[in-house]
């Protein structure tokens, strides 16, 4: 029941923001399912593949997704994704949880900065511009693989911000690019053996069902009150994982699955 919980709410999310979910399931796993960071990690990684794939459909029926932007933006995160598991299995922990406090505290501070609009044009074929988002797919698959996350959180801003778009395409284009950057992810990590995947199933069969829900959602809100709770979201998460983070600096013995 709680890892269904923990799905239904990064499901919702991933609809209404175009992330993948990791931004709340990892915290939620860690906190409420008991997890340790690279197991929660790995299987908030694993669950949000189907949500991807039924947000994105969503999102592209109704004619926003830029497709030319998606294709060099995966390419790029499947690449960065093989780096981003291969560092979760070396990094210490302590560097992993506040690498990903401080990604959570600087996206959530350009969320606020930069009001997105509704509509916006696509990317089309052009050098410069699709260079740069095939490096922006490189950052997104280090992400990826090694915070959980589906990159969401970096594209979103990041396809608003330097790109042009509107926040629905930004949204839907994200979650089409996350089918499979995190797929390359889960399958690294099932050989690393960092993932239980009937959890991940179970999450992911939730998240799938809500993000539906949350596609609704993202097209009744308003780019600015979208703006706002999607930087609320993100704080709550990051004041989680910080409390936890310096608990358990100053515990002496961690508790399972943190060793």
């Amino acid at each position: 029941m709680r890892l269904a919980l923990v799905g239904a709410a990064g499901g919702l999310l991933s609809g209404a923001f175009g992330v993948g979910g990791g931004i709340l399931m990892v915290p939620l796993l860690i906190v409420f399912a008991g997890m340790g960071q690279r197991r929660a990690t790995a299987t908030s990684l694993a669950a949000i593949v189907p949500a991807s794939i039924a947000g994105s459909i969503t999102y592209l029926v109704n004619g926003e997704v830029d497709l030319v932007a998606a294709l060099f933006v995966a390419v790029g995160g499947v690449l960065g994704s093989w780096v981003g598991a291969w560092l979760l299995r070396r990094l210490p922990l302590v560097w992993l949880r506040w690498l990903f406090i401080a990604l959570l505290v600087g996206v959530a501070v350009r969320m606020l900065l930069v009001v997105p609009e509704r509509g916006g044009g696509q990317v089309g074929f052009e050098l410069l511009p699709d260079l740069a988002l095939f490096g922006l797919g490189i950052a997104v698959g280090i992400a990826s693989g090694l915070f959980g996350i589906g990159g969401g959180v970096i594209m979103v801003p990041a396809f608003i911000a330097f790109f042009g778009m509107g926040d629905l395409m930004a949204k839907g284009t994200s979650l089409a690019v996350m089918i499979p950057t995190a797929i390359s992810g889960t399958v690294a990590n099932s050989r690393a053996k960092l993932v239980d995947l009937r959890e991940a199933i179970v999450i992911g069969l939730a998240a799938t069902i809500a993000s539906f829900g949350g596609v609704a959602i993202a097209f009744l809100l308003s780019p600015e009150w979208s703006a706002r709770l999607f930087a609320a979201f993100v704080v709550i998460a990051a004041v989680q994982l910080a409390v936890r983070a310096i608990r358990l600096q100053h515990s002496s013995t961690p508790p399972e699955g943190e060793r």
